[in-house]
C-alpha cells in the first residue's frame, strides 16, 4: 500500500510506501526535505493531505519549467559515405603516408596529421582510416612495409 501526497515546498505529487509514514524524504523535483504524512483510511484525506490510493487512481506530475530549451543528450551521427554521396555533398580524400613525414631521422607524422586536421576542422571530418602498404626502397632495393592515414572530409 502506498501513501500519495504533495511536497510541502513545490506541490509535486509524491507516492511513498506506507512503511515510510512519518519519515522525511527528499523531493526529487525541488530537492527539499518533506515529511511523509501518516496513512489514513481508504479514500479519506488526512490533515496533511495524504490519501491511500484506490486501485485505479490517476497520478499527475508537475513538469519542471526551464528558462531555455534543454540540451540534447543524444548527438546526431554523421551521414554515411553513401548517404553523403546521394545528397551531393562534396567529399575529398587526403592520404598521409608515414614515409613522407620522416626527415633526417625525425618522425613528423603526428604533426603532419594534426596540422591537416586543424586546417580541415573537426566538423568537416567524415572518417579517418589507417592503412598499411608495401613499397620498394630505391636506395636499398628492399621491400619496406609502412603505414599511413586516409582522411575523408567535406570540402
Amino acid at each position: 500500500m502506498e501513501i500519495d501526497f504533495k511536497c510541502s515546498h513545490c506541490g509535486q505529487d509524491l507516492s511513498v510506501d506506507a512503511a515510510g509514514a512519518g519519515t522525511e524524504i527528499e523531493c526529487p523535483a525541488c530537492k527539499e526535505m518533506t515529511l511523509v504524512p501518516a496513512a489514513s483510511t481508504e479514500g479519506q484525506a488526512s490533515p496533511e493531505g495524504a490519501t491511500v490510493p484506490k486501485e485505479e487512481k490517476e497520478k499527475h506530475f508537475s513538469v519542471p519549467l526551464r528558462d531555455k530549451p534543454a540540451d540534447s543528450l543524444i548527438a546526431k551521427p554523421l551521414p554515411s559515405l553513401e548517404a553523403a554521396a546521394k545528397e551531393g555533398i562534396k567529399l575529398r580524400i587526403k592520404s598521409i603516408r608515414h614515409s613522407d613525414c620522416v626527415e633526417v631521422g625525425k618522425d613528423h607524422f603526428d604533426e603532419a596529421v594534426t596540422r591537416f586536421l586543424e586546417k580541415v576542422g573537426e566538423p568537416n571530418v567524415v572518417k579517418i582510416n589507417t592503412f598499411n602498404y608495401t613499397h620498394m626502397d630505391l636506395a636499398t632495393r628492399d621491400w619496406v612495409t609502412d603505414y599511413g592515414v586516409m582522411i575523408v572530409y567535406r570540402g
